[in-house]
């Protein structure tokens, strides 16, 4: 597949998705950006169906503190298991996907979404929830419906879409 953007302006900063350049084995990847924050969403799914009588959706979130250009101290320079904002991250991404599926889809389905580069002035979680959107549906995956994380603020008495941390 050929490497494919797509991009609006918002709140003067520019949002945009990404395919065919990264993780190119996976059913669907979809690298997100808004300002300096960037997330590399993929989606795989086992081709045959599982026993199991519910969806097997594994969704991971990571947010590595290297992408934002920070080395953990102390004596473990590692970063071991998810903190509890990626695990609730984890169930932020999930909730909205999980419905979508079809009645009877049953194959084992990963949602990985890791943040290569995070700013101070975006959120990655509700870009994650877009990308993962996205991925799913360029995936042989059937997801028949589009979903999009946005996070509203009432700012002067204007709701703003997505605005900055500031």
């Amino acid at each position: 597949m050929d490497k494919q953007t797509a991009s609006m302006e918002m709140n003067g900063t520019t949002f945009s998705l990404e395919t065919g350049r990264m993780a190119k084995q996976a059913n669907g990847s979809v690298v997100v950006r808004m300002g300096d924050t960037m997330a590399l969403v993929s989606v795989t799914a086992d081709k045959r169906p599982s026993d199991r009588d519910f969806l097997p959706l594994f969704v991971e979130y990571r947010n590595k503190t290297y992408a934002a250009g920070k080395i953990p101290g102390g004596f473990f320079k590692r970063e071991a298991r998810p903190t509890e904002r990626e695990t609730l991250t984890c169930r932020l991404i999930d909730r909205p996907l999980r419905p979508m599926f079809p009645d009877g889809y049953r194959h084992e389905t990963q949602v990985v979404s890791f943040i290569i580069s995070a700013d101070t002035d975006f959120h990655a979680d509700t870009l994650s929830i877009t990308a993962a959107s996205a991925a799913l549906n360029l995936s042989d995956v059937p997801f028949p419906e589009y979903v999009s994380g946005v996070r509203v603020a009432d700012v002067e008495g204007e709701f703003i879409a997505n605005p900055s941390i500031d």
